[in-house]
């Protein structure tokens, strides 16, 4: 970051002098210029005090700095190529969204995109104020096994079809609008019907380890509970959808249920998970590569059965030999898979294209 001139302002767009309520009115940000093999972007806050920017998994914060002695605040960040990454204001304790972004993920988080990040096409732009649509229909999952009640939303798309598990649903359903975007991709034509099971997540660190109980729950308890719900939905083409220990958990469930599990969007999956793994200084280095699914791997089990799509962030760069290395002995094991690299750190704001995308490829 270097200390900004008014000319710098001006090569973002922006002729009025800063802190004025001319500057101010109609602002929309961040905004991003080429400095060649990559972006500087300019991020503005207005308010009395020191903020930083705290990015999703990218970044280490970054502090604004005051122009002069008005209320306006200003970082300009060198970004890479190919970047969409989530972000907040931090204010001492508090976390906040950018009020002067209009791409918000819920209501203390906005999404920053550099012009050549490749567009989300049926992800709205909802902004921190916005209340985001819950589906209608919602069930009270008592589960024996996994012990405690949970709320599960179910959402028909198209008037329902396949069983799509999106785990850690609740932030599919309250910082990005999977239900608008679902609705969207199978109005176009570029995705079958099919019907969305938000499955909340408990102890993630427990439930998405690789542990049969979840399985054996979903398998025993929350969809007889779906099909008895009254909404049409048919498990038997069932797509698990999984991010980080999600995604780990999906391809977990895909190994050892394949009665259940034949199907699975895989995005930057924990694959350096290995039990006690967390527990380390450094999980993603501590342990073997591709960790304990690389291991199950090497038995060589049969997965001609099963399409799986894999998925990790192209700025990733420690998560990449893991993912590699597990991509390569699952197709060995027989399995159909795609392979694909988003535009994103570890960061649901680039996983969400790969989420449509992978789901469509998966019931293809």
């Amino acid at each position: 970051m270097r200390w900004a001139g008014a000319d710098a302002f001006a090569a973002f767009g922006l002729t009025a002098v800063p802190g004025t309520d001319a500057f101010w009115d109609g602002l929309t940000t961040p905004r991003s210029i080429s400095d060649g093999d990559g972006w500087t972007t300019l991020f503005l806050r207005r308010g009395p005090r020191a903020a930083s920017i705290v990015f999703e998994s990218w970044s280490a914060p970054v502090p604004l700095r005051r122009w002069r002695d008005t209320d306006c605040w200003y970082a300009e960040v060198r970004m890479p190529p190919r970047l969409r990454v989530t972000y907040r204001f931090v204010v001492g304790e508090e976390a906040y969204a950018d009020p002067y972004n209009p791409a918000g993920a819920g209501g203390e988080r906005s999404v920053a995109a550099t012009p050549d990040a490749p567009a989300q096409p049926h992800w709205p732009l909802v902004g921190a104020g916005d209340v985001l649509p819950l589906p209608r229909v919602r069930l009270r999952w008592t589960s024996e096994r996994l012990g405690g009640r949970r709320t599960v939303r179910v959402h028909p798309v198209g008037g329902g079809g396949p069983v799509v598990l999106l785990l850690d649903g609740d932030d599919w359903l309250y910082l990005h609008p999977a239900t608008s975007a679902f609705d969207s991709a199978v109005a176009s034509g570029e995705m079958p019907p099919v019907t969305l099971v938000f499955l909340p997540a408990g102890d993630r660190g427990a439930e998405f380890g690789c542990r049969p109980a979840l399985w054996e729950a979903v398998r025993d308890e929350l969809l007889p509970l779906v099909a008895g719900s009254g909404v049409r939905a048919d498990p038997g083409r069932t797509v698990v959808a999984g991010q980080s220990l999600g995604g780990l958990s999906a391809l977990y469930a895909a190994l050892e249920f394949p009665e259940l599990v034949s199907r699975v969007a895989c995005q930057s999956a924990s694959l350096w998970w290995t039990p006690g793994a967390a527990d380390l200084p450094d999980p993603l280095g501590g342990g073997p590569v591709g960790g304990a699914i690389a291991a199950r791997l090497r038995a060589r089990p049969d997965l001609s059965g099963l399409r799986i799509a894999f998925d990790v962030g192209e700025h990733e760069r420690r998560m990449l030999p893991h993912c590699a290395l597990v991509e390569s002995l699952t197709e060995q094991a027989g399995a159909t898979v795609r392979v694909s690299r988003s535009a994103s750190g570890h960061d649901r704001a680039g996983w969400r294209h790969a989420l449509l995308r992978d789901v469509a490829w998966a019931l293809a």
